[in-house]
């Protein structure tokens, strides 16, 4: 049952972010980000639910520590106090942004935090939590550096801690992370680019989500029994899977497409190659899990599924999600 508390935290977590990012001072923009936390807490904490209460306390202390962080930093930068240290500042701020959003090396909070909530709260974690700090960035994008270690770092962690898991939360957490290294890559050189990243990660990531809430699956046995039954489910699962990996047919691959040829043309070849390189290991672990998905046939139970026959709106959703690449080929192609 959805109560009405939920919606004035939803309405007041949307508040938050659109202060944030249409701020024209440091401090409406730190203002929003913490109306943006203090909004998304409610909506973690659940009663009848212990992990869910840590996983709240958990993102808490992380936000708080970062926010605190920022503000200090702003408040220094503002006053010219330390003005041959202004870059020094500059890159505590920008790691206080990259802690927020949860992008590698300061991703220690983010695995845990996502193993404690519900698919919904993981949604929201995964996309709409993530850009206000982004916008801040592209404010403070003056590091080119920087960005290119932590993206670094982005791709090498995803890709090996991801390859080990059965959750399917901490699955989706490291191909987050590996997708940050991406969306960090385009925004150094074109927002248009970062936002039309944003949102097919977006709808990709909404089209899983929907799918693991609709059948309750958090854990890779409970996937592979739940799609037994479910022969086109299953086969929309494994191209929504492979387009999240950013394989060429389906829509996920546009976006690191554009990426790759406008860091091409700036002559950051060696990074994009590296880059391509190290998400063959999120790649890896992506294959292996629909591979598993499409071959093996499992009966034995040992949990009880939930029943639901009502996904024709998923399958909707996904085949218009999948074949959205085709289509902006043709269209591109013709004008």
């Amino acid at each position: 049952m959805f109560n009405l508390y939920k919606l004035l935290f939803y309405l007041s977590l949307m508040i938050g972010t659109m202060i944030t990012i249409s701020s024209n001072s440091w401090l409406g923009m730190w203002m929003g980000l913490e109306i943006n936390l203090l909004s998304i807490i409610p909506l973690f904490s659940n009663s009848k639910n212990m992990m869910n209460n840590e996983a709240a306390l958990k993102y808490f202390i992380t936000q708080a520590l970062a926010s605190t962080i920022m503000l200090f930093t702003i408040i220094i930068l503002s006053s010219n106090i330390m003005y041959e240290w202004e870059t020094k500042f500059n890159m505590i701020l920008n790691s206080s942004l990259l802690t927020k959003m949860g992008a590698a090396p300061f991703h220690f909070w983010f695995p845990e935090v996502i193993e404690g909530i519900n698919w919904i709260n993981c949604f929201l974690l995964l996309t709409w939590q993530k850009i206000a700090p982004f916008i801040l960035i592209i404010h403070n994008n003056k590091m080119m550096f920087f960005l290119s270690i932590i993206i670094l770092f982005s791709m090498l962690i995803s890709g090996i801690m991801g390859i080990n898991q059965t959750s399917i939360r901490k699955i989706l957490a490291y191909s987050s992370i590996n997708h940050i290294g991406w969306m960090l890559a385009s925004l150094m050189f074109m927002e248009s680019i970062w936002m039309t990243y944003f949102i097919v990660y977006s709808i990709i990531s909404f089209n899983i989500i929907m799918i693991f809430n609709k059948f309750n699956i958090y854990y890779l046995s409970q996937l592979f029994n739940n799609l037994n039954n479910n022969p086109i489910l299953k086969i929309f699962f494994i191209m929504n899977f492979l387009s999240l990996g950013g394989l060429p047919p389906f829509l996920g691959f546009l976006p690191k497409w554009l990426t790759i040829q406008t860091m091409i043309n700036s002559n950051l070849i060696l990074l994009t190659f590296i880059m391509v390189v190290m998400t063959l290991l999120t790649l890896y672990f992506y294959m292996r899990i629909t591979f598993t998905t499409l071959m093996i046939n499992m009966n034995e139970l040992n949990f009880n599924l939930k029943k639901n026959n009502k996904y024709w709106i998923t399958m909707i959703l996904n085949f218009f999600s999948l074949t959205g690449l085709m289509f902006l080929t043709i269209i591109f192609n013709i004008y």
